[in-house]
C-alpha cells in the first residue's frame, strides 16, 4: 500500500502503515473446481468482495507517494483506509467462528500464517536493503515491517478466537482493550502491538457476525442508502482532509504519538470504528452476489496482498513517483488504473502458482502425523470438508482467509465475508 515503513506518525502525506492485508484472511486455496471438500459451492459474493477490497488496498498504497497537494485524492485516500483494512479484519473474524486449537488447524495456522510471515518479512527487509540502499540491514520478527503486520496481527486473533466466543460481552470488552491500546505509547514497535489491539474490534466483531447479517446489508433496499453513502464519502473526505491526521486512520500508535492529549486516543477508537463498520457496511451491500469475471481472482487475493508491495516499494525507489505529472489529476488516475491492474495480475493463477511455495507452503514433511481418532469415518474427518457450517472451513484454513483470502474452498453458510 504504500512506500515508507510503517509508521507515518503525522507527516501530511505518510506512506501508510502497510497495509496488508494480508492480509487471514485466506484459507489455502479450494479445491479448484470452486467446491469444497463437502461439495457446497464458493458464495461468488465472498469473493467478488475480497477482490474489490485488495484493490482498495493497492489504489491507497499507490496513491500515497503522489497525493501531497492533490486534496480530492487525499480526501479519497482517508475514506479507503478509512474502511478498508476494517473491512478485511472483519472477514477474517468471520470465517475464524470455528477456529480452535485442533491440531490440524493449528498447522494451517502455521503453514498458512506463520510462515508467510517469516518469509515476507525476511523478503521485504533484504528488499529494502538491495533495492532501497537502507542502512538498516536488521530483519526482526518482532517488528513487522510494511504489510507484513497484518500475518502477525492476525496470528495473534486467531489464536485469542477461542477466548472470545467464552466472554459474554466480547465486542465491548475487544473495545476497551483498543481504547487502552490507543494511550499506550510505551508499547512501541513490538509486533506491532497498538495496531493489533486497536483492530481487534473488528475481528470479533467478525466473530460475533452470522450469515444472515451479510444477507441482511445485502437486501435490495439497502443498497440505495448506502451509494448515497458513498457518493457522499468523498465530499466528506475533501471536506475535511485539510484537518484530518491520516494517523488515526493507520491505528499503528497511541495519542500521544500523534501529538494528541491522552483522551483523544479513546475517542478516536469509538469514531473510527464506527465509521468503519458504516463504509464495510455500505461497501458489503454494494458488492455483486453474481459470478463475474473477477470472482475467481477473490481466491488468490493474499498473492495480491504480500507481492503487490514490491511492485510499490520498487517504483518508489526508483523514483518514479518523483515524476511531477504524475501528481496531476491525470497522472493520479493513470496510477489508479495501473495499480488496479497490477493486483489484478498477481491474484491469477499462473502468479499463486509460481508463488505458492512461500504464500501456501506445503509442510506435511515438518509435522507429526495425527493418530487416528474413532471418529475419522465420518465424512470430512478432523477438519472434514466441513467447511461450509458456520464458515468452519474459511476459518480453518489458516492463514489465507485472513487475507480474505480464499478460504478453504466453500463459502460461508450462505453470506461470508469476502
Amino acid at each position: 500500500m504504500f512506500h515508507a515503513a510503517s509508521s507515518p506518525g503525522q507527516n501530511r502525506t505518510p506512506l501508510p502503515p502497510a497495509q496488508a492485508p494480508v492480509p487471514e484472511g485466506p484459507v489455502p486455496d479450494g479445491p479448484r473446481s470452486g467446491a469444497g471438500r463437502s461439495g457446497k459451492q464458493r458464495d461468488p459474493f465472498f469473493d467478488n468482495a475480497k477482490y474489490l477490497a485488495i484493490v482498495l488496498v493497492a489504489w491507497g498504497h499507490s496513491w500515497a507517494p503522489v497525493m501531497s497537494g492533490n486534496r480530492f485524492l487525499e480526501g479519497a485516500y482517508n475514506v479507503v483506509y478509512l474502511f478498508h483494512m476494517p473491512a478485511f479484519v472483519i472477514i477474517s473474524g468471520f470465517f475464524s467462528r470455528d477456529f480452535d486449537l485442533r491440531p490440524s488447524r493449528v498447522k494451517r495456522l502455521i503453514t498458512g500464517v506463520v510462515v508467510p510471515y517469516v518469509l515476507f518479512e525476511t523478503a521485504y527487509s533484504l528488499f529494502r536493503v538491495i533495492a532501497g540502499g537502507s542502512g538498516d540491514r536488521s530483519v526482526s520478527l518482532l517488528s513487522p515491517w510494511y504489510l507484513t503486520w497484518f500475518l502477525c496481527a492476525l496470528f495473534i486473533w486467531r489464536l485469542t478466537a477461542p477466548v472470545w466466543k467464552l466472554v459474554r460481552h466480547p465486542l465491548p470488552v475487544a473495545l476497551g482493550i483498543a481504547m487502552l491500546g490507543s494511550v499506550s505509547p510505551a508499547m512501541g514497535g513490538t509486533l506491532d502491538l497498538p495496531r493489533v489491539l486497536q483492530f481487534l474490534p473488528c475481528f470479533v466483531l467478525g466473530l460475533c457476525l452470522k450469515p444472515e447479517h451479510f444477507r441482511l446489508v445485502r437486501r435490495r433496499s439497502v443498497r440505495l442508502p448506502a451509494a448515497a453513502v458513498f457518493a457522499a464519502a468523498p465530499v466528506l473526505g475533501w471536506w475535511t482532509a485539510p484537518s484530518v491526521n491520516t494517523g488515526w486512520l493507520y491505528r499503528n500508535g497511541a495519542a500521544q504519538d500523534l501529538g494528541a492529549p491522552w483522551w483523544a486516543g479513546p475517542v478516536m477508537v469509538l469514531v473510527t470504528f464506527a465509521g468503519a463498520v458504516l463504509l464495510t457496511g455500505c461497501f458489503l451491500a454494494l458488492v455483486p452476489g453474481r459470478r463475474m469475471w473477477c470472482t475467481a481472482l477473490g481466491t488468490g487475493t493474499l498473492y495480491g496482498y504480500l507481492l503487490h508491495g514490491f511492485v510499490v516499494k520498487g517504483v518508489l525507489y526508483a523514483g518514479w513517483f518523483e515524476t511531477p505529472w504524475l501528481h496531476s489529476p491525470l497522472g493520479a488516475l493513470l496510477v489508479t488504473v495501473l495499480a488496479s491492474a497490477c493486483v489484478t495480475l498477481l491474484c491469477t493463477r499462473p502468479v499463486r502458482e509460481v508463488f505458492r511455495f512461500a504464500v501456501e507452503p506445503r509442510m506435511e514433511w515438518a509435522f507429526r502425523r495425527e493418530p487416528a481418532r474413532p471418529d475419522s469415518g465420518r465424512a470430512g474427518g478432523v477438519d472434514g470438508g466441513h467447511s461450509g457450517g458456520k464458515g468452519g472451513g474459511h476459518a480453518a484454513g489458516a492463514g489465507h482467509e485472513a487475507l480474505a483470502g480464499a478460504g478453504a474452498g466453500t463459502a460461508a453458510a450462505g453470506a461470508g465475508a469476502a
